[in-house]
């Protein structure tokens, strides 16, 4: 891995690669930013990017190819069936992976679906390190439930743990021991903890909990779609690993699981996704459920242009120069924002920088979503779209409970080799100006609530004119800087 010191003593990320192709970006006035919001319901998600400046909302899509990988997508074998690019594409899996059947899916959602209606009876339980939304939505969806088993250090917002996505292995044997093998749909592992700061897990965690798997003959299912941030964090954190290379690291984990998927639209940089596994009767229950949702065998789903790509991709994941990029940026802009008090998740984890918003604006109760309020002024003020991670990101119960979110954060995506610092810092300034104005941020209400999955499409209004106070601060302050 690329170690690179300046003279100045400064301590700042190095791009590991040049710009060849560039895509024009604009800034709005801050007046034109507000009409923008009220037009998506104050919803980051409804926002037309044609109104953003950095468009941190995710990492999934949004990644730059190579251009090794836009060189493959003229290669594509566009064959209905026994497509050579698929070959191509399955080879490269079994190769990276160690497993042998390989199934394709139009992203990780969509292999989700496809695992959740293969293995999820209704009144089982899945286990997780933690949850996500889509992930969480499947298997409710399919009569489950889902139970959290994240170590206590996990719920820190503020730790020096470096694995802060580890599962709690005592925990986990006493619930499979409580309920039964037979209630547990699976164990599943997501490397770097989406919704709580992108935090890994451990390779010897990891290993531990296949232990306690196979001491109850529990499947084990990975959700690799932050593969590639989580074995950057275990090179370089865990010191068991570091004379391990990247690929030995993800065979190693590979080893433990059995069942991988994945979201190629984060792994991979393409948009895709794929499902692997050892187990032949697990793959033939699942494969039927591919031509039915997705596309027949040989794409899934999928464009043979993206497979072509995604295959480069996963080998370009193998590069510790690649992989190192997202993290080394995400770490700078969080030590930054530190720099100038604003509250943040650490250690830095993995897809983006996550500010802390429970803290960021306190004085916001969290039934007026806190994290929506703040992106949404985020936005206004720099034209920076980041993403809610919050009370607003969790769906009522049954009964219409609304639960609140174990933590309040708006996640900076940082989509790989995709901003330059100036940029970075551009975020980081602005941010800084809004903590010291955090006290005119009011609260959100829903206007409109979909009952599944509301953060993507609800629409919400002010509970006061905040954003007005807002803009005028800036104006006051920044005159007439966009």
């Amino acid at each position: 891995m690329s170690n690179v010191k300046f003279y100045s003593g400064e301590n700042i990320p190095l791009e590991m690669h040049k710009v060849r192709i560039v895509q024009k970006l604009n800034i709005w006035p801050i007046e034109r930013r507000l009409e923008a919001l009220q037009e998506a319901g104050f919803n980051n998600f409804l926002l037309k990017n044609r109104d953003v400046f950095m468009d941190m909302l995710t990492d999934s899509g949004v990644n730059a190819m190579s251009d090794k990988q836009l060189a493959a997508m003229m290669e594509a074998d566009d064959s209905y069936a026994g497509s050579e690019t698929f070959s191509k594409l399955e080879n490269k899996v079994q190769e990276i992976f160690g497993k042998s059947f390989f199934l394709p899916a139009h992203q990780g959602r969509a292999c989700e679906n496809v695992i959740a209606q293969s293995f999820v009876k209704p009144g089982s339980i899945a286990i997780m390190n933690y949850h996500f939304t889509t992930t969480r939505s499947h298997i409710v969806r399919n009569g489950g439930r889902v139970e959290e088993l994240l170590s206590e250090e996990g719920y820190q917002v503020n730790s020096e743990c470096p694995f802060k996505g580890n599962l709690d292995i005592a925990k986990l044997r006493a619930l499979i021991a409580e309920k039964g093998a037979e209630a547990i749909s699976f164990v599943r592992f997501e490397a770097g903890t989406n919704l709580i700061g992108g935090q890994p897990f451990s390779l010897a965690n990891l290993k531990e909990a296949r232990q306690v798997c196979d001491e109850f003959g529990v499947m084990l299912v990975l959700d690799a779609s932050l593969l590639a941030d989580n074995l950057y964090f275990i090179k370089v954190r865990e010191e068991q690993c570091r004379d391990m290379s990247i690929r030995e690291i993800t065979r190693a984990i590979a080893n433990q699981a059995d069942v991988i998927y994945f979201s190629a639209r984060k792994l991979g940089c393409a948009r895709g996704g794929g499902i692997c596994t050892n187990n032949e009767q697990h793959f033939a229950k699942m494969r039927e459920l591919i031509p039915l949702y997705e596309g027949f065998l040989t794409y899934g789903g999928m464009s043979v242009r993206e497979m072509e790509a995604m295959a480069v991709g996963l080998e370009e994941t193998m590069d510790e120069d690649m992989i190192n990029q997202g993290p080394q940026f995400i770490a700078y802009m969080t030590e930054e924002l530190q720099k100038k008090g604003v509250p943040v998740v650490t250690p830095a984890g993995g897809l983006g920088c996550h500010i802390n918003a429970m803290e960021f604006v306190k004085h916001v109760p969290q039934q007026e979503y806190p994290a929506a309020a703040l992106a949404a002024a985020l936005y206004l003020v720099s034209g920076v779209r980041g993403m809610e991670r919050g009370t607003m990101s969790e769906d009522r119960d049954a009964n219409g409970v609304e639960p609140l979110a174990d933590m309040e954060l708006v996640r900076l995506a940082m989509p790989r080799r995709v901003f330059t610092l100036s940029q970075v810092k551009y975020a980081v300034d602005r941010i800084a100006w809004l903590y010291e104005n955090r006290e005119l941020i009011g609260g959100m209400k829903f206007v409109e609530e979909p009952k599944i999955l509301r953060f993507f499409l609800g629409r919400l209004d002010t509970m006061t004119d905040w954003p007005t106070a807002l803009v005028q601060k800036f104006r006051s302050d920044f005159g007439d800087s966009l």
